[in-house]
């Protein structure tokens, strides 16, 4: 027999019930919300949590206890882990933002020292910008580059692939390489 529990379950609304149903079932959802999922279901529905841990391949009820305590505060967004552990994320929407920014910015040669980005000289520029990230590694710009999509290497048109231009002694020649595309792919 279980003891009484300091934080019980509250009675689900049809909507909670609905949508942990479909969680729990869900092939597609990461596993963490589909456990949660399964384990409020079982509770709900009057099992220990013991059981609930057994049912989701837990070993301790504490944490059971805790998904609890959690839904009754916060509803079906406990559902979602929270972040799970190291150091928080220095970089928030708006910082992001501000990278993504200066990465659509066209960089001035005078002043950037380039005609196209580098996450070097990136990283340089919002740096020094009044407005910019005094601490911005290159790590944090790569992978703010990569979560939406973008490469700083996708944005070099300046240089057309297999063609180049020579200086000979009649003036600058245009060389191509008929093999180009092939060394390519």
């Amino acid at each position: 027999m279980s003891r009484h529990q300091k934080d019980p379950l509250r009675p689900l609304t049809p909507d909670e019930r609905t949508e942990l149903t479909r969680l729990s079932r869900s092939q597609s959802a990461p596993a963490a919300e589909v456990a949660r999922a399964r384990a409020l279901l079982a509770i709900a529905e009057g099992a220990s949590y013991t059981a609930a841990a057994h049912l989701v391949g837990r070993g301790h009820n504490e944490t059971i206890s805790a998904w609890v305590s959690r839904f009754n505060r916060e509803g079906l967004a406990a559902v979602h882990p929270h972040h799970g552990g190291g150091p928080r994320l220095r970089y928030g929407v708006h910082e992001q933002q501000r990278i993504l920014a200066e990465w659509a910015r066209a960089p001035q040669r005078e002043q950037d020292g380039s005609a196209t980005w580098s996450l070097s000289l990136l990283q340089k520029a919002l740096r020094r910008a009044p407005d910019g990230l005094p601490r911005v590694s290159r790590f944090t710009i790569a992978r703010t580059l990569h979560e939406a999509g973008l490469s700083w290497q996708k944005s070099r048109t300046w240089c057309a692939t297999g063609v180049s231009l020579r200086r000979r002694k009649d003036g600058l020649v245009r060389v191509s390489d008929p093999d180009a595309a092939a060394k390519k792919s």
